[in-house]
């Protein structure tokens, strides 16, 4: 078993209220290994200027852990079948809409990876089977109900 942690840490300025909810929503994620991000929430959410344009909310961290697991696992499949991949862009995109139960929920995430190879590229029946793998290795995929979806490009 492993465990990871991150720590996330907010604080109110002495000039907000609170109470009144008009109160910055930055905030700083720390991580084991020295990163720190800079978070918000989403301006979708709150309205400006109470959240942060600019930093990383939940919903963009969301659906890019689940881009990262499964171009991790993706590229881990692809090296032992044999293909030499150059380059792995994914313009991943999370829907956050209601749900079934009325509560806002990510009910789908689309991947969207286009893969550049050094060699010669698997066939597309081979391309989807790799992305089918990854997508059923990536635990991060596996851990949460939303839906995620693969859609590669047209070539």
């Amino acid at each position: 078993m492993s465990r990871y942690t991150a720590t996330i840490e907010w604080k109110r300025r002495d000039s907000e209220s609170f109470v009144d909810l008009k109160y910055s929503r930055a905030h700083q994620w720390r991580f084991d290994g020295g990163a720190q991000v800079a978070a918000s929430a989403s301006p979708h959410i709150v309205p400006l200027p109470h959240s942060v344009a600019a930093n990383v909310d939940p919903e963009e961290a969301f659906v890019a852990s689940l881009s990262s697991c499964h171009m991790l696992m993706f590229l881990s499949l692809a090296a032992k079948r044999g293909f030499v991949v150059d380059s792995y862009t994914d313009e991943a995109e999370g829907v956050l809409e209601r749900d079934d139960t009325g509560h806002l929920s990510m009910t789908s995430v689309t991947l969207m990876p286009h893969v550049i190879y050094g060699s010669q590229p698997p066939d597309r029946e081979t391309e989807h089977a790799l992305h089918h793998s990854a997508h059923e290795g990536c635990f991060i995929a596996n851990s949460v109900k939303t839906q995620v979806q693969t859609r590669l490009p047209e070539r």
